[in-house]
């Protein structure tokens, strides 16, 4: 029995870079950064002063009665997915409900209303905490929003995997869709924490870039002066979509999803395999359930943080699973690190960079760590032919998966 091929048909993004998937692309081609100093009054007292914060912000696109009753996660999910329904084509089709579903996941879920409810509840009282605060921190509120914004019936799903989570709500839509759940499946990632509370967490445990003077050059995955990520927020959703279904009705496609492989590290609750190992297993169930062999994969867009530990590990693993032959990027020297959608839109610009034949560039790369043995595109574009492509997302907990797209 053949395996059913599943094709991405729309894309939709709200982030740092861009309030949609057009100007976000745009920006990360131009090599633009994301980052800006926190202007917020609460920021001043904290060592990390700088973030990855939305273009646009979603009062702009949605209703606000609507916004009212919608974490901010919640709400940049929705933003992100009217974007790629409208893109599939779907809004205009006779789609069964029921051959419908919905794979959308954030890595830490609606801290944001948890935060601001527990200050009126502290300041105010019982009485005046918010009745929409259950359904607003609840960390399937996205996909659950979703699912009811387009009626999916076929299994509304939301994967929790830290900052693999936009990555791994991707690859379950792929098994829904292959297990014959679904004809077509919304996936992705959406995240908002800019808080305090957050960042000083992070900050903490000296995650986090303290490059307060220079923001847009904090983050700077495999540079000898990396110090850690930049936070950012934000969502990505793509569309995924029997091939067959999606040719029945003419639709236009971007890629294939070929294949997925997810793994876990056992070995730490925060700090990645120092060799790899996960990493590595997971990118080798990738390429074998793609059925592609190693050398088809000419490009990655790596997790790449800008975390002195992490980076390298990443690259020992590429190197062990790949060879030195793949052109790799960063986007997140651009767009910060958008934690549970950080998968989800580097899914995106994987799916692009195929379309378009052209690698974004890694900005900020201007001493590369000695370890950085591969071929990096270093601060221009790369223009190149990308049949196959690997997209990696590793998450604390030890999270680990690779996807791999191709021309489709």
């Amino acid at each position: 029995m053949s395996r059913i091929d599943v094709v991405v048909t729309g894309l939709g993004a709200t982030t740092p870079l861009g309030g949609d998937v057009a100007s976000t692309w745009d920006a990360m081609l131009a090599g633009r950064s994301g980052v800006s100093p926190l202007t917020q009054e609460w920021a001043a007292q904290l060592p990390v002063r700088i973030a990855a914060q939305l273009a646009v912000e979603p009062s702009e696109l949605l209703n606000r009665v609507k916004l009212r009753r919608l974490d901010r996660s919640e709400a940049i999910a929705l933003v992100a997915a009217h974007e790629a329904w409208a893109d599939s084509g779907l809004a205009d089709s006779e789609l069964d409900p029921e051959r419908l579903g919905v794979s959308v996941g954030t890595g830490i879920g609606g801290a944001m209303t948890l935060l601001a409810q527990d200050d009126i509840l502290e300041e105010s009282g019982p009485r005046r905490v918010s009745p929409h605060t259950i359904p607003m921190l609840m960390p399937n509120g996205p996909a659950a929003w979703i699912g009811l914004e387009l009626a999916a019936r076929a299994g509304v799903h939301s994967v929790a995997s830290a900052c693999a989570t936009g990555a791994e709500a991707i690859a379950l839509g792929l098994d829904m869709i292959r297990a014959g759940r679904a004809d077509v499946v919304v996936a992705g990632g959406t995240e908002a924490v800019i808080h305090p509370l957050p960042i000083a967490g992070f900050s903490s445990m000296r995650a986090m870039s303290t490059r307060n003077d220079e923001p847009e050059l904090a983050s700077r995955p495999w540079d000898k002066g990396r110090d850690g990520f930049v936070l950012g927020e934000g969502a990505g959703i793509v569309v995924l979509e029997r091939a067959d279904h999606a040719a029945a009705r003419g639709a236009r496609v971007y890629a294939r999803l070929a294949g997925a492989g997810i793994t876990s590290d056992g070995f730490d609750i925060v700090q990645p395999h120092p060799e790899g190992a996960g990493a590595i297993r997971a990118i080798e169930k990738a390429i074998t359930d793609a059925d592609v062999a190693k050398s088809d994969i000419v490009h990655v867009n790596a997790h790449a943080t800008s975390t002195p530990v992490g980076d390298i590990a990443e690259i020992t693993a590429l190197r062990t699973a790949l060879g030195d032959h793949p052109v790799i990027t960063a986007t997140k020297s651009m767009s910060g690190h958008l934690l549970g959608a950080a998968g989800a839109l580097e899914s995106i610009a994987t799916v692009l960079t195929i379309r378009d034949s052209v690698v974004p560039p890694t900005i900020n790369l201007d001493d590369p760590d000695d370890n950085l043995t591969l071929d990096v595109a270093i601060n221009k574009p790369r223009h190149m032919e990308v049949p196959a492509a690997l997209n990696n997302s590793f998450g604390f907990g030890g999270h680990n998966v690779a996807l791999v797209f191709t021309r489709h």
